[in-house]
């Protein structure tokens, strides 16, 4: 499969059963997170944003523009607000996105709801906040937006990640 091809993986799945398109779409978040400037204290994280007829719109990685930049926020920002294909897109994600942040006015799982998306398809949870509602899946769950994750991408979210892991 070519990663670079915008349909290349084809339509995102239609509710909450994921689909082989999904899987691949995912799959390619998975890779972006692994090409994340090095961080002592951030996690790496890819993430693409398709439209509902499987067009990517935009990818992105953490700290691809800017070092406080999380990778859904590069994303959206290489997309046009006002594209109407953001109404029905789905984000996939290798990380589940924030719900609150103290360096930008907007958390990821806020951008993602006000963008219109209706679905986000991640690979992991990040496991060091222990309250659920401190993740953005439920912020996103509560404002309609359907939420899968995937554990069996698990691994590939959390490689570029090791260093931040270990106990």
């Amino acid at each position: 499969m070519n990663d670079h091809d915008p349909t290349a993986c084809g339509l995102p799945g239609p509710g909450d059963q994921p689909t082989v398109a999904d899987r691949a779409w995912l799959a390619i978040a998975c890779r972006l997170a692994a090409q994340c400037p090095p961080s002592a204290t951030a996690l790496s994280v890819g993430a693409v944003v398709v439209a509902d007829d499987g067009t990517e719109l935009a990818r992105a990685h953490s700290r691809e523009r800017n070092p406080d930049d999380h990778a859904e926020e590069g994303a959206f920002a290489k997309i046009d607000a006002a594209d109407p294909r953001l109404v029905g897109a789905t984000v996939y994600s290798s990380l589940a996105p924030c719900a609150k942040r103290d360096s930008r006015p907007r958390a990821c799982a806020r951008l993602i709801s006000e963008s219109g998306a209706r679905r986000l398809v991640t690979a992991w949870r990040e496991p060091d906040v222990a309250a659920p509602e401190a993740h953005g899946t439920r912020f996103l769950e509560g404002a309609g937006v359907t939420v899968l994750e995937l554990p069996e991408y698990a691994d590939a979210a959390k490689a570029p990640n090791a260093h931040l892991l270990q106990p």
